[in-house]
């Protein structure tokens, strides 16, 4: 591991309990910093109300850290919105935001359009997926911006235990096998073009927080790659020491299958080869298979290749700044 890799971790790593609540509301109160929490959802009912309910019970009913919580749905076909709603959530639909430019559908689209439709000077993004959800890992990512001034990007690092198949409702976990794509495309690709970034734990997790500043300045790449192409501009415009993490102890969450976990990897290899080549793919493509009645049948789907520009350069975002 580099040297400077190693610096960083022992200066920009934390723990959640290393900034409790009222030294968080103390730096609140003298920065006078608003924070906004996002949550893009897809047909999230089951996990997002929990969510929604208990950030708003723990950081703005008791104690008010947080400003606003916004549910950004993009297109879900259940109850999503109704229940992100009731549990005290403002909804706020991916095509009624900036409808000029037509929303195409993916994760990254929708925390760059998010960007619109919240005002906190710092922006937290929480998946809506997770369960046996715990506020310490809101409290914990917004703790460095409020206390660190030069920080300004923070992401949650956890334990990612995988969920067994065996036939019932729950099946039991393996500790540490969550993040397959993290460990098999993610890392890799890290640790051998963009070194100074092996030290995340969790380099593609859906918690992260950042200042709007930063964020306004970054390009999204519209899919599963914005976690990868946050990271890697980030460190290019503001340098690894305005990076962090902080350990929030456990992730569980609904897990994809394989097939899932293919197509999330190819778009994170593609964000990564356009940033190092700013070049174009040879195939924006990716071929599986899945067995047919008449054996092995391909299935082909194709990559995200699109990517939103800096929110700063969008003409309906400089206006309201203006107003």
């Amino acid at each position: 591991m580099l040297e400077e890799v190693e610096r960083w971790l022992g200066t920009r790593s934390w723990s959640v309990s290393d900034r409790p609540l009222h030294k968080l509301m103390a730096a609140k109160r003298a920065t006078g910093s608003t924070v906004s929490v996002v949550l893009p959802a897809l047909d999230e009912e089951e996990t997002v109300g929990d969510i929604v309910a208990i950030i708003r019970h723990d950081l703005m009913e008791q104690v008010p850290l947080v400003d606003e919580i916004v549910v950004v749905d993009s297109g879900s076909t259940d109850r999503t919105s109704e229940v992100a709603a009731a549990a005290g959530a403002r909804v706020v639909h991916r095509d009624d935001i900036l409808p000029r430019i037509p929303a195409v559908p993916g994760k990254g689209e929708v925390l760059w359009r998010s960007l619109l439709v919240t005002s906190g000077d710092i922006v937290c993004f929480i998946d809506a997926d997770l369960k046996e959800f715990s506020s310490d890992f809101v409290a914990g990512i917004v703790g460095p911006l409020l206390t660190e001034p030069g920080v300004d990007l923070v992401k949650a690092m956890y334990d990612r235990p995988l969920t067994v198949s065996d036939g019932s409702a729950s099946g039991p976990t393996a500790a540490g096998q969550g993040g397959r794509v993290t460990e098999l495309m993610a890392r890799p690709l890290l640790n051998m073009h963009w070194p100074q970034l092996a030290g995340f734990v969790q380099p593609l997790g859906g918690e992260y927080a950042a200042r709007r500043s930063l964020l306004e300045q970054l390009p999204f790449p519209v899919g599963y790659g914005v976690e990868l192409g946050m990271l890697v501009d980030a460190l290019h415009l503001v340098g690894l020491d305005a990076l962090a993490q902080v350990d929030v102890g456990v992730r569980k969450h609904r897990h994809q299958d394989g097939q899932a976990l293919g197509r999330m990897a190819a778009a994170i290899y593609r964000t990564a080869q356009l940033r190092l080549a700013r070049g174009h793919l040879v195939r924006p493509a990716l071929t599986q298979f899945e067995r047919g009645e008449d054996g092995f049948e391909p299935r082909t789907y194709s990559v995200d290749t699109e990517e939103r520009p800096p929110m700063a350069d969008i003409a309906e975002y400089q206006s309201r700044k203006v107003a």
